[in-house]
């Protein structure tokens, strides 16, 4: 099976983008795991650091190579947003397959610093592990549904070069360059910077870019991001408001058996996931 790092790359090379779904309990890593095994699609499952405070570092790791081993499916697990250079080598420590460390709201010296420290901290626990870092900087911290529009000012949006001088610096395997989406889903209709993607990404040919922030960008930005060298694509908020309308409706029944209540919460939420593999083209590349 392909190591984390050669399934990044091989999307890379062949211009298709591996999903990466965020999840905070079994049920979620049921639903991505069948809908991997359904389009024979590779996946990242990720936790951010409250996802991975409640889910436990270990419980996580482990959770996600059963899936794998019982599937033989590339299922791989994701340190999501690691704030700190601590928080970042605590998850490398316990295992994970990759690990994103998010500096990007500290001066651009420091992140350089930082990022460049998880990288050379990772390279003497795991040859294979993928570190991810970020430039440019979200509006917004919360992956959740706002009652209000939310403009993206171009001041937050990562620069062509300051993106190839982070990369040369720092060793990242792969890159978030902040490119227009927001963490969540606002009001209006998130609008993606495709013109700056392919910018960054003729200055970047070998690198992995990521995109976060996927849910409530409109298919068709989602598609040219991609063509344009997006390798890597998160999604949290969709699979959330999915799990939580499917859950009222099971709440509401007089089933009390949680391994019932959960089947149809897990189908709605394996619905976003393959709708987001076909969309990535990741749909049978394995």
């Amino acid at each position: 099976m392909e190591t984390v790092r050669q399934i990044l790359d091989r999307a890379n090379r062949e211009h298709w983008a591996v999903p990466h779904f965020n999840i905070s309990n079994l049920e979620m890593i049921k639903a991505i795991a069948e809908a991997a095994v359904e389009r024979r699609s590779p996946a990242l499952i990720g936790t951010s650091e409250g996802e991975r405070d409640f889910v436990g570092l270990a419980e996580g790791v482990a959770l996600v190579r059963a899936v794998r081993e019982r599937y033989q499916i590339p299922l791989y697990i994701n340190a999501d947003h690691s704030y700190s250079v601590e928080k970042a080598k605590e998850a490398i420590d316990a295992g994970y397959d990759s690990v994103h460390i998010d500096l990007s709201k500290k001066p651009f010296e420091e992140n350089i610093a930082g990022t460049r420290e998880v990288v050379e901290y990772a390279r003497t626990k795991n040859s294979e592990i993928s570190i991810e870092g970020e430039i440019g900087y979200f509006v917004t911290d919360s992956s959740k549904v706002y009652d209000n529009e939310i403009e993206v000012p171009e001041q937050s949006l990562a620069k062509p070069e300051e993106a190839e001088r982070f990369v040369r610096e720092t060793g990242v395997h792969r890159l978030a360059p902040v490119v227009g989406g927001i963490h969540g889903v606002a009001k209006n209709e998130g609008k993606l910077d495709i013109a700056r993607i392919a910018a960054i990404k003729a200055k970047l040919s070998d690198t992995v870019l990521v995109l976060h922030g996927g849910s409530g960008d409109p298919a068709e930005d989602l598609k040219a991001a991609v063509a344009a060298g997006i390798a890597n694509v998160h999604i949290s908020t969709d699979l959330r408001v999915a799990y939580h309308a499917a859950l009222q409706i099971e709440a509401a029944k007089d089933e009390i058996a949680p391994y019932r209540i959960f089947a149809p919460v897990i189908a709605a939420v394996k619905r976003v996931c393959i709708a987001n593999m076909d969309l990535f083209g990741s749909s049978g590349k394995i």
